[in-house]
């Protein structure tokens, strides 16, 4: 049977999950309210990457050990058991030749044959516990229906879903614990290299290689879960080490603790180089491909490509961020390479090297032909990361009912629903969510507009540049993802509104000034300014979600992309709004995020 096919956006914050253990989540659940005979002393849980909740490398843990299952002789059947284990009603697929990455540890399981009507994997025929000539590179993975078992309990989940976010490289980053369902940072007081191994090996690595303090992985937002960490070392989860709960005026996030892990060999940066730059950051994508005949070195089609790509290819060559991905390198012709060996190359950001995104094979296509039309990349070993203040969001949205003769220049820069065109000008008026967004900037590095100065657009109406095109996108969402309002919001203004204590303004924009958001900075739009509103004139009364996505085509490059959507539950009756429960996207837990979207009423969208 054939893989299906998958590749989907998935926080990178756990590119870890490449090589181990998932960290996206802690172990799955069992699969209700009381474990199975069969399946008593087994955990089970999805890793890898890309990969939704419901998708992924299938790892079971038996005495007390992760280990995967060899995709020999493989079937749906044996997926559908796996599913019904992992909490699903059924499986959608399956994919082999570890689709989702390599594991490590243990092959628990080969050979496995399963009819799928069983109640444990324990029921189907195998080769025997831990008795496998596989490797990892033959990991077994499922794709599960995204629909739970009735009764479904998450009573086995670990809640230690362990996580590095703002990592340059693969097994780096700033550490973050799950606790009552929701991620926080941990403190760097007695934080040491004892403390730094528990959390590799929680996450499938080997031991720690750095324990890093200071915030440098960047600062993280929201709560500090542990402080005063003391670990011998030996301990299998952080949560097991000696630790003081955190008080407010303990610690800042300027002192989030941070990891780097020692990761297996893998040789991906052998198959990727840069050519025609003028340093080792830059240069024009060379790829190794092997077949027909000896391996060669060739081009990549510029079509399409853009930062999520750079991402991948800076992260294989080990130097980083990307701070562009460029469609077109004549600047950089410097050698006889002139092939053009893969094209159509889609990725999510997540993946390792340019192998695992989507691209179109051994057929290329391009568009544009040439050398002078091929990628290129220009990396850094910093970047900044955005998050937007959810609680304000909370705290100042409303509705305003506002005159038509007061929109012209709203309309204009098209931040109105369609039906505001056949309304009848300049009488009327359109109905507005208001609120605030105040965007701030925890990365390593100032953001800044993609395009400079020179290439601003003036809008005459408002009287102000716009130094990008689209930088916030602002929507009301049924429960299941249907747009009835969007808005969007150009950046007019990217400045530094105000900064931490011993942080100084270095970005404003009065007088053509430069524009963006310094390191612990934040730029404030208020909520009475044009624009910074949803047009919900045709909206229903119901039960929705409110969402705020920053940067949302990826233009500029950032550390982290998973943090930039911001997420309201909001009730609207035909008069009155009540926008609540506001967190950023990567806040919760993979159930938390499942409860927050199904909120009674939410589903039937019924005002309750």
């Amino acid at each position: 049977m054939r893989p299906v096919s998958v590749w989907q956006w998935s926080p990178w914050g756990l590119l870890l999950c490449l090589l181990c253990s998932s960290c996206l989540g802690s172990p799955s659940p069992s699969t209700g309210p009381e474990k199975k005979a069969g399946s008593q002393g087994l955990r089970f849980r999805l890793a890898g990457f890309p990969r939704k909740p419901y998708e992924g490398r299938v790892e079971i843990q038996r005495a007390g050990e992760w280990g995967t299952i060899c995709d020999d002789d493989f079937t749906l059947q044996a997926a559908h058991v796996l599913c019904r284990e992992l909490g699903f009603t059924e499986a959608t697929g399956w994919t082999h030749s570890a689709k989702y990455g390599p594991g490590t540890g243990r092959i628990w399981l080969d050979n496995l044959s399963c009819s799928g009507t069983e109640q444990s994997v324990t029921e189907c025929a195998s080769r025997g516990w831990g008795n496998s000539d596989c490797t990892h590179d033959e990991d077994a993975g499922v794709i599960c229906k995204d629909q739970r078992l009735p009764g479904f309990s998450d009573s086995n989940v670990i809640e230690a879903r362990v996580r590095l976010k703002g990592g340059a490289h693969p097994g780096e980053g700033r550490v973050e614990v799950l606790k009552a369902s929701t991620w926080g940072t941990v403190c760097d007081r007695k934080w040491d290299l004892h403390a730094a191994s528990v959390v590799c090996r929680e996450l499938g690595f080997g031991s720690a290689q750095a324990a890093l303090s200071g915030a440098r992985m960047g600062q993280g937002m929201g709560a500090i879960h542990l402080s005063e960490v003391r670990c011998s070392g030996q301990e299998l989860s952080l949560w097991k080490c000696p630790h003081k709960n955190i008080t407010a005026e303990d610690c800042s996030h300027s002192q989030d603790a941070g990891v780097r892990c020692n990761l297996p060999y893998t040789g991906a940066e052998t198959r990727i180089r840069l050519s025609g730059g003028r340093s080792q950051h830059e240069g024009r994508v060379e790829v190794q491909i092997g077949g027909p005949g000896p391996l060669r070195w060739g081009l990549i089609c510029g079509d399409d490509w853009g930062t999520l790509e750079a991402m991948v290819a800076c992260r294989q060559l080990g130097l980083g961020y990307a701070n562009h991905g460029l469609q077109e390198t004549w600047y950089w012709d410097s050698g006889n390479i002139t092939e053009v060996v893969m094209s159509g190359v889609r990725c999510t950001g997540t993946e390792l090297s340019l192998d695992q995104c989507a691209h179109h094979g051994t057929h290329i296509t391009c568009k544009r032909t040439g050398t002078r039309f091929t990628a290129g990349v220009i990396c850094s070993e910093t970047a900044s990361d955005l998050l937007l203040h959810s609680a304000l969001v909370q705290e100042t949205a409303y509705i305003e009912d506002r005159p038509l003769h007061m929109l012209y220049c709203a309309a204009e820069e098209n931040c109105l629903a369609s039906s505001a065109r056949s309304a009848n000008w300049p009488y009327g008026h359109r109905r507005l969510l208001r609120f605030s967004s105040q965007i701030h900037n925890l990365g390593r590095a100032d953001f800044r507009p993609k395009a400079g100065r020179h290439s601003w657009v003036w809008h005459e109406c408002h009287g102000h540049y716009h130094s990008m095109d689209i930088f916030t996108h602002y929507d009301i969402l049924t429960p299941n993802g249907t747009k009835v309002a969007e808005g969007h919001k150009a950046s007019f203004c990217l400045e530094d509104t105000e900064c931490q204590e011993d942080v100084s303004k270095r970005y404003e924009c009065a007088n053509f000034g430069e524009q963006g958001i310094t390191v612990g900075c934040w730029d404030l739009y208020r909520h009475d300014i044009d624009c910074q509103w949803i047009d919900i004139t045709d909206v229903k009364p119901g039960n929705y979600i409110l969402q705020v996505v920053i940067n949302p085509n990826f233009e500029v490059a950032e550390s982290d992309f998973t943090n930039n959507a911001m997420k309201c539950n909001c009730k609207y009756d035909g008069h009155r709004i009540w926008v609540h429960n506001c967190h950023i996207g990567d806040a919760f837990s993979e159930e938390a995020n499942r409860r927050f979207e199904r909120y009674p009423g939410q589903t039937s969208n019924q005002i309750i």
